[in-house]
């Protein structure tokens, strides 16, 4: 990867083609919105977008003639988010702005592609018909519109995540090539802000009460809390300089208790944001 970002950063034709080609070939599109994310991080939003530009080309493609609108809205967030963070130096700005196009992709999909999610909608209502038939008449009339908000916010949230992890990406491209442990320093110290943490937990208590899709406002609003809470935990390793071993215990045990650690994370990034536990912590060794 290294190798590629040293390339892609050669001059913008490098990173035209590279973009465009990757973006262009099933299952590499992730690759090109991170390419366009390095360049605009690097060199500016102008030379980022003239990049970008190539690599919506394809992206179209596949939203308007694939009907696959994957490569296009990963493309579309990590434009937004790079330019943000590129600009305000800011992952909370860029998280902020990333949960609210998130918020207009669920609202937009159903109008621009109701094929795609009627389609999805039958192979869900068909598969709880089929393995699941008691949650099937317990939900009896809702099945479908539960299905379909539950569709509408795994894409659209799937959209945020995967923009998410290309932003950083891009950014770690970024780090290594110009600022080696950079981005390390810099995911250690992610904080969320009391205020915008709270914006959050509202937006996932009050939202529902107005009309819109619960599950669409977990994904958005939990998704930034979530990361936030991953960097608690890598800050506080690194601030007491323990062993990576510390890291692959803390993963394997978020893929075994699965939602109940992370909806702990969530709460603990909300506290953090008020507590600031990282600096309440001595940091390991003799203080310099």
């Amino acid at each position: 990867m290294r190798a590629l970002a040293q390339f892609v950063m050669r001059g913008p034709l490098q990173a035209s083609g590279v973009a465009a080609v990757t973006t262009a070939v099933p299952l590499l599109f992730w690759i090109g919105a991170a390419v366009v994310g390095l360049v605009i991080l690097r060199l500016g939003i102008s030379q980022g977008l003239a990049v970008g530009l190539w690599a919506l080309l394809p992206a179209l493609g596949w939203g308007v003639l694939g009907g696959d609108p994957t490569a296009l809205a990963v493309l579309v967030q990590v434009m937004l988010m790079s330019s943000l963070l590129r600009t305000t130096l800011s992952w909370e700005r860029a998280l902020l702005g990333g949960s609210f196009l998130a918020i207009v992709t669920g609202l937009v999909l159903p109008v621009i592609y109701p094929g795609l999610l009627d389609e999805l909608v039958r192979a869900g209502v068909s598969f709880y018909e089929q393995y699941n038939a008691e949650v099937a008449r317990s939900l009896g009339g809702d099945l479908e519109t539960v299905i379909r908000d539950t569709m509408n916010a795994s894409m659209a949230g799937s959209y945020l995540t995967a923009g998410i992890g290309m932003t950083m990406l891009a950014r770690s491209w970024q780090a290594g090539l110009y600022n080696p442990g950079g981005f390390r320093s810099e995911f250690h110290a992610l904080r969320l802000s009391p205020a915008i943490a709270v914006v959050f937990a509202a937006t996932m208590v009050v939202g529902p009460f107005l009309g819109l899709n619960s599950m669409l406002l977990v994904w958005v609003a939990g998704t930034p809390l979530f990361l936030a809470g991953l960097a608690l935990i890598h800050g506080i390793v690194g601030r007491k300089k323990l062993s990576a071993q510390w890291l692959v215990m803390f993963y394997i045990a978020l893929v075994l208790l699965g939602p109940s650690l992370m909806i702990l994370l969530v709460v603990l990034a909300f506290v953090d944001s008020w507590l600031d536990i990282r600096g309440r912590i001595k940091p390991a060794g003799p203080a310099e």
